[in-house]
């Protein structure tokens, strides 16, 4: 079995005593780029909550390091891993510039100050993600895109080993969601640990090498795409009649939605 920094063990996650998933058992293996899937409201960002401490499990725990995560503090958490909510809100007014450096807030402290690894972190997030030109403008005066873009940015410099992404690619263009999943997909070949919910199943199945299938609040498939991402899965899961067939570019499954007049006679 892979070694996994972070696991959940028999979690209970919920919102107003309303458990969404009830004793889930789940690793992310260490290296991996894991995708996890399902549809809406089946508990995919609830699981990412749980897993980055914002949310707490009313049952069961999650480790990250060999420690429940909840005894962890905020600090440490953010120091070991990196985390895009679905919904982040920015100050109002603040540059892209210094949203991107709060990245590093997390490596500060009393007897460490701002320092030029600070700012090489936040230069290497601001060019790898294509925000630099953006560095001077107000996050409000931006795009969708842009701003989902700033905010990849200032998960990057924080410069951690795991990140932890929900829906990553939401309001950007096509163009742009591949250039993040290639992103993402560099960072995890340069060792970084990705966890990211995705909408988009040929996304998940060529850039995931573990797929993390949900619904109804529990797991109901874990393991490579090619095992994961088959038609019969797809159909339950989604109730969307398909047909897999082979990726040209990647080799791995690709999903084809068949529609329920295709064929009907």
């Amino acid at each position: 079995m892979s070694k996994s920094r972070l696991r959940a063990d028999g979690v209970t996650l919920g919102y107003d005593s309303t458990p969404i998933i009830a004793d889930l058992t789940t690793a992310i293996p260490d290296g991996s780029f894991t995708v996890i899937i399902g549809p809406n409201a089946c508990g995919k960002s609830t699981l990412l909550r749980g897993l980055s401490r914002l949310l707490a499990p009313t049952e069961g725990s999650v480790v990250l390091d060999g420690k429940e995560i909840t005894a962890r503090s905020a600090k440490d958490v953010a120091r070991r891993l990196g985390l895009l909510p679905q919904s982040a809100i920015a100050p109002d007014g603040i540059t892209v510039a210094d949203l991107v450096a709060r990245g590093r807030y997390v490596h500060q402290g009393l007897l460490r100050q701002w320092s030029p690894d600070d700012e090489a972190a936040v230069g290497e997030a601001l060019d790898a993600t294509g925000t630099r030109a953006l560095a001077p403008r107000r996050v409000d005066e931006l795009s969708g895109g842009q701003r989902q873009r700033v905010w990849v940015a200032m998960v990057l410099a924080q410069q951690t080993d795991l990140l932890l992404l929900d829906e990553p690619t939401t309001f950007l263009d096509i163009a742009h969601q591949v250039e993040l999943m290639e992103l993402f997909a560099a960072l995890n070949r340069r060792g970084r640990t990705i966890v990211a919910v995705l909408h988009d199943l040929n996304q998940a199945a060529r850039y995931a090498d573990h797929i993390i299938a949900m619904r109804d609040g529990r797991i109901v498939a874990h393991g490579a795409p090619a095992d994961v991402v088959t038609s019969s899965r797809v159909e339950e899961i989604y109730d969307l009649p398909n047909v897999v067939i082979e990726d040209p570019i990647s080799g791995g499954p690709l999903v084809v939605p068949r529609g329920a007049s295709v064929g009907a006679q």
